[in-house]
């Protein structure tokens, strides 16, 4: 917990007990398809957490996203489309530094078998290199379910935008939990949404590049302004990913 003039609980956006409570509160209903990385990891058949495909055979999400069922290509999770592919994980590849905590928060997942890649299923780019990410830059975050702190969940998928935030304003508040070296964080209004429980390890995208993976905010304060969004920042772990990759 962290003193910020009152007690606040931060927690991961994933539950892996009950119902399914997930998603992006506010926001809008994605164009179908339009965001064909977008990987859905469930515990049975619920969905649990956010994946980004970033190349036919692995999943990029966080940590403590521990899911061994991968489904790509879906817009309405209740349903069963014909675009949807249902892979198992075949192996998990946490960051060594992951301490259960909310550092090195980052982990990427090979795939049984390669996914079919078609308009529906496409991997996104992984940034070429580390760089500075500017402060109030429009980035879009992407998620399935609960749409609010005591909202139900959305089975369509859904889409937002925040605007990345000064790092004064982050440390303010999640203290030593953020480290701005390998962290984002963002800023959004009410009205216009953005993350809530469920959407961890989907994407952050500015300027049409992937620049982080939902992490973590405030303990049933999702949609509260005040608190600000924390996502793990791709491009300082992609010398990581990509020997990973190259296994």
């Amino acid at each position: 917990m962290i003193h910020t003039g009152c007690i606040v609980y931060i927690f991961m956006l994933v539950s892996l007990t009950g119902a399914s409570e997930s998603g992006i509160f506010g926001g809008r209903i994605s164009k179908p398809h339009s965001r064909p990385y977008m990987a859905s990891l469930q515990y049975g058949t619920e969905h649990k957490c956010g994946g980004i495909l970033i190349r036919k055979d692995f999943v990029l999400t966080a940590a403590h996203c521990i899911l061994d069922q991968v489904v790509l290509g879906a817009q309405n999770l209740s349903k069963k489309e014909e675009s949807q592919q249902r892979i198992k994980v075949a192996k998990f590849y946490m960051h060594p530094k992951y301490n259960r905590g909310f550092h090195n928060d980052i982990m990427l997942l090979k795939l049984e078998k390669n996914a079919k890649l078609n308009e529906n299923v496409k991997p996104i780019e992984l940034p070429k290199k580390e760089k500075k990410i500017n402060d109030n830059l429009d980035c879009l975050v992407v998620g399935w379910g609960r749409t609010g702190r005591s909202e139900p969940i959305s089975n369509v998928l859904k889409e937002a935008t925040e605007k990345t935030q000064l790092k004064i304003e982050c440390d303010k508040f999640w203290k030593e939990n953020f480290i701005a070296q390998q962290m984002i964080c963002t800023k959004f209004k009410r009205n216009t949404g953005g993350i809530c429980q469920g959407d961890s390890g989907g994407p952050l995208i500015c300027k049409n590049k992937l620049q982080g993976i939902t992490a973590f905010t405030a303990e049933n304060q999702c949609d509260d302004p005040k608190f600000p969004h924390v996502f793990t920042k791709v491009n300082f772990f992609l010398p990581w990913i990509k020997k990973i990759m190259q296994e």
